[in-house]
């Protein structure tokens, strides 16, 4: 079956109309331009670390935790809020409260401590929920960072969703033939999302393919 859907580029997936069969290989690494796609401006919340550096006035320079409500206390700026603002918008509130009162015109940093680099884990895991990228990831040291497959999982059916070149795909990998060494672990990548199980990531190619034809090779598909 795997030998079939493999040399077929044009077949679809029962009930997935979007989704085609590509190959039985490697799913392809994302560019650069794709790893950075997703990424948007970082929103402060509460209980976030925040460090503000005024130029020129390193005595002012404070790490800070956001409180609860929202705000932040600082030496002659006083009480801002800090939750909902990026942090150059922080920067610019924080510059407003010290302009005029105690400084001229106040230059203002604001950094965060926050990985941009992230992998979505969902499904049955232990701990679904967004993982920084730490080195080079592999799907299952990815898995192991969500502390694991809960006990539900089914090991057979683990989909990667990638973005590549404004194609989105997806690969389905079986975990026995990975720790047997059938195949090798793949390489997993920011903005990936790996989902395991019992999920809707399992019932796009539950239709057309057995959790067996999986000991060969992974399969990919395209999403369109």
């Amino acid at each position: 079956m795997l030998v079939m859907l493999s040399g077929c580029s044009s077949y679809k997936l029962i009930g997935r109309e979007d989704l085609q069969v590509v190959s039985g290989g490697e799913l392809p690494a994302p560019t650069r331009q794709d790893l950075i796609l997703e990424q948007r401006s970082y929103v402060i919340g509460p209980f976030d670390k925040v460090t503000v550096d005024v130029y020129g006035v390193p005595e002012l320079k404070q790490t800070v935790t956001v409180d609860a409500s929202g705000v932040i206390s600082l030496p002659l700026a006083g009480t801002v809020v800090a939750a909902g603002k990026t942090p150059s918008e922080l920067a610019d509130a924080i510059a407003d409260q010290l302009r005029g009162r105690h400084l001229r015109d106040p230059q203002v940093i604001v950094n965060t401590d926050t990985v941009n680099q992230m992998i979505t884990v969902d499904g049955e895991v232990q701990q679904p929920g967004l993982y920084p990228v730490t080195g080079r990831m592999t799907l299952l040291r990815t898995i192991a960072t969500a502390r694991g497959l809960s006990q539900f999982a089914n090991s057979s059916y683990v989909v990667v969703f990638r973005h590549v070149a404004d194609q989105d795909m997806a690969a389905l990998y079986d975990l026995r033939a990975i720790r047997q060494g059938i195949y090798p672990d793949p390489e997993v990548y920011a903005n990936d999302v790996v989902v395991v199980g019992e999920s809707a990531g399992r019932r796009v190619f539950s239709n057309v393919i057995s959790g067996s034809a999986l000991l060969s090779a992974p399969l990919i598909a395209l999403l369109q």
